[in-house]
């Protein structure tokens, strides 16, 4: 087997001399070419040059969510065909890994090439689900090229955390839990649009759901992990089904304290309910509308402000190794 290794040097969970040790590993096992990315983008690049050659049949991406994502969009950049197009492998090296650990991969690095290679011996594959949003016809941001996401998206106030977390990691700090928390709290003392919801969901063949202020899109289930713990703000998201959308229309103090609870108690069983909160499941087409613009997020990558998104759920769109 020929395959292509993206290797993300800023990794934050791995050193060079760990990612030596996995590419010996895995080169041990298939003709393994390994490129080492040197610019944003730069990912999805070699993805598209793999989807687009005649003997590459696996890319292997060794980073975290920001990467499998770029790997993701280069693979699937001329539609999805996962009969034709190479499979794609994942060694989590991120701070939080949710598209791996979703797959029942293990977290740590060298753990997670055992499985890999485990897998490839013994021919265990999968055919996943994906979502894919763009800027709706009609609108300001019709022209905005559609990207593919693999686990989830986000407009209003889970994509403004992300930012602020961004803006963070441009200066040098780590990304780290704590990080994602505190910047939460001042998401949260920061918007302005808590109360009074701007974004709309749109669907075919049912009433709009209005005012919301957050709007989470769940490919799979958990949403994203504490640490160890697994978050499931939509439990019965799935890689087999649709998109699911958890939204809330009011984060008032009281509303949040219980919502955040809800979050960090929640299992495969229940996620966030109430008065406030609106669970949509298995969607295949649907709009998010905002009146003001709003950040946009998909897996975890902060994408700029957007005022209206179509989403799409794409079932077997990606062939990936587990």
């Amino acid at each position: 087997m020929r395959a292509l290794l993206v290797v993300n040097p800023a990794a934050t969970t791995t050193s060079a001399r760990t990612r030596d040790v996995l590419i010996h590993a895995l080169a041990s096992e298939m003709k393994l070419e390994a490129v080492t990315t040197e610019y944003r983008g730069h990912a999805r690049d070699l993805g598209r040059q793999a989807a687009e050659s005649k003997d590459i049949e696996l890319v292997v991406a060794l980073g975290g969510d920001g990467t499998v994502n770029e790997v993701v969009n280069g693979l699937l950049h001329g539609g999805p065909d996962p009969d034709r197009l190479p499979g794609l492998a994942v060694v989590p090296g991120g701070s939080t890994n949710v598209f791996a650990r979703a797959l029942g991969l293990p977290n740590e690095p060298v753990e997670a090439t055992g499985a890999l290679l485990d897998a490839l011996r013994e021919g265990r594959q999968r055919t996943v689900g994906l979502g894919l949003a763009a800027g709706t016809q009609g609108s300001e941001d019709e022209g905005v090229p559609a990207r593919w996401f693999t686990f989830n998206a986000g407009l209003g106030f889970d994509a403004g955390v992300v930012g602020r977390v961004e803006q963070h990691r441009e200066r040098g700090r780590r990304s780290t839990h704590s990080l994602y928390l505190r910047q939460a709290m001042r998401q949260f003392f920061g918007e302005t649009h808590r109360r009074h919801g701007t974004i709309t969901l749109e669907r075919p063949d049912a009433d709009p759901v209005t005012e919301l202020v957050l709007s989470i899109v769940c490919n799979t289930s958990p949403w994203t992990y504490l640490g160890n713990r697994p978050v499931y703000a939509s439990p019965k998201a799935s890689f087999d089904t649709g998109l699911d959308v958890l939204g809330l229309s009011r984060m008032s103090t009281t509303a949040v304290a219980r919502y955040g609870t809800q979050l960090l108690t929640s299992s495969p069983e229940r996620g966030p309910h109430g008065k406030h909160a609106v669970s949509l499941h298995d969607l295949t087409d649907f709009t998010l509308h905002s009146k003001v613009p709003l950040p946009l997020q998909m897996d975890g990558d902060h994408l700029g402000l957007r005022t209206s998104v179509t989403f799409t759920g794409v079932r077997r769109a990606l062939r990936v190794i587990v």
